[in-house]
């Protein structure tokens, strides 16, 4: 058996689970798109700012809590069990310290709504929406710690298990509060883009609470001390080795997502049909990027593993192979969407508008989930290196300056009429989006080439 085909039949069962649990969490934001669209257009526009600003808090604090990943995951391979579950009590410390930080943006969204240039109706729909979601925010960073940990320790069903169960959970609640109900004699009016949010704060508390169960009672996790007693108290050596790898992390994640994020509330200020069209294309390539995401999970996973135990070589193999396998993957579903795009969308809608807007975007799907694919497993292994701050220059300079910047270049400055129509509006921010992906692409590729040339001369 070659040592490729070898490190595919370690990586694939690792990714499958977190593939499909991924999928089921960006279910979420697929089913309220699907519910609110059919709902009405201004709840759709809140909806795509609303998700732009939360996408952009949540996860770049994500990527923080998420650096219990590399560490334990080092510690797991090491054998050094008791450091590795301590880990996740002080990543826990972390998550509830930075849900403070993300408690105050999400109550005062008014620098991006100025940003977005939202009607005085999108705006309070908007504020309404994120302050809802202020509730669900500290489940979800400390489930993002338990997802963390699971990950490291290669027991991605435990998460899939949970996910599946919001999902299951997520879609009725969702459907009765956007559209209101009445049972009896209670009767809940019809809340739009803000029953999204409370059937997401009812999903994330539920999963939390049976994720501390699970940690207490599977007999799996007695070795790393989760059945005794209560959450550590913080201790500062090891919230300093989460921060110190964790900050840069959440930073390039903040970049990544923000540079897609915000092309929502630039586009917003074009019409609200534009902006609808962009969250449909965002949200297919947003559940296209779970595989290669799965991928990356599982690659980064068993790299650090290997790396704990000594064994350079075959950290090394199994990094370049993951990147392989994420971006041939990448190339053939990009070349399914692409050629299926106008079935794809009328899964969506049926608003003609709102396809016609989406439908020129879908053109860049190919060559942006490709150059995605490749950008994150580079990224997610570089990470078992515990390597980020170089990876987050990387993704400044690409994503926001390239990606982002340029997007806003080609949409409103002047030369804009000037342009041909496929870099004009929000076809300008997705034709820069995907330059500034290609790049990142090639730059974290780089960077993994020179780290495992210099692993070899050590």
């Amino acid at each position: 058996m070659s040592r490729r085909l070898q490190s595919f039949r370690q990586i694939l069962p690792l990714a499958w689970p977190a593939f499909i649990g991924q999928l089921a969490v960006l279910a979420y934001s697929t089913i309220d798109t699907l519910l609110v669209a059919r709902h009405s257009a201004l709840d759709l526009a809140a909806l795509a700012v609303g998700s732009a600003v939360y996408t952009s808090v949540f996860v770049g604090l994500m990527g923080v809590v998420l650096a219990i990943s590399p560490v334990a995951g080092q510690l797991f391979g090491a054998r050094r069990m008791t450091e590795a579950g301590d880990s996740l009590h002080q990543a826990a410390w972390l998550a509830l310290m930075l849900a403070v930080i993300g408690e105050l943006i999400l109550w005062f969204p008014q620098p991006f709504l100025a940003i977005s240039h939202a009607s005085p109706e999108v705006a309070a729909k908007v504020t309404a929406y994120l302050r809802t979601l202020g509730i669900a925010l500290p489940a979800a960073l400390l489930f993002t710690a338990y997802r963390g940990f699971n990950t490291a320790v290669s027991r991605p069903k435990a998460v899939m298990a949970l996910q599946i169960g919001g999902l299951l959970l997520k879609f009725p609640a969702s459907a009765l509060l956007i559209g209101g109900f009445s049972l009896g004699p209670v009767t809940v009016p019809a809340l739009g883009a803000v029953g999204c949010a409370v059937a997401t704060a009812v999903v994330m508390w539920s999963q939390l609470l049976v994720a501390v169960g699970v940690l207490r009672r599977d007999r799996f996790y007695e070795g790393f001390g989760f059945s005794r007693g209560g959450l550590h108290r913080p201790r500062a050596a090891t919230l300093w080795r989460l921060l110190k790898l964790g900050v840069p992390m959440g930073a390039s994640v903040l970049i990544e997502v923000t540079g897609f994020t915000f092309m929502a509330i630039f586009i917003a200020r074009i019409g609200s049909t534009a902006v609808a069209g962009h969250q449909l294309a965002a949200n297919l390539v947003a559940m296209m990027f779970m595989l290669p995401l799965a991928l990356a999970n599982a690659s980064s996973t068993l790299v650090a593993q290997a790396l704990g135990a000594r064994d350079m070589p075959h950290a090394r193999r199994l990094g370049w192979h993951g990147l392989e396998l994420a971006v041939g993957i990448a190339f053939l579903m990009g070349a399914v969407v692409f050629s299926l795009r106008e079935q794809v969308l009328g899964l969506y809608t049926r608003d003609a508008a709102i396809i016609a807007a989406a439908l020129p975007l879908l053109g860049w799907v190919w060559i942006f989930h490709v150059a995605d694919a490749g950008q994150t497993v580079s990224a997610f292994v570089l990470r078992a290196h515990h390597i980020a701050t170089a990876p987050m220059v990387i993704y400044a300079l690409a994503i926001w300056g390239l990606g982002l910047g340029g997007g806003y270049w080609l949409a409103f400055g002047e030369h804009a009429v000037a342009l041909p129509t496929f870099m004009q509006g929000a076809m300008g921010f997705w034709s820069a989006a995907s330059a500034g992906l290609v790049t990142a692409s090639i730059g974290l590729s780089a960077l993994l080439a020179w780290v495992h040339r210099t692993q070899l001369k050590d």
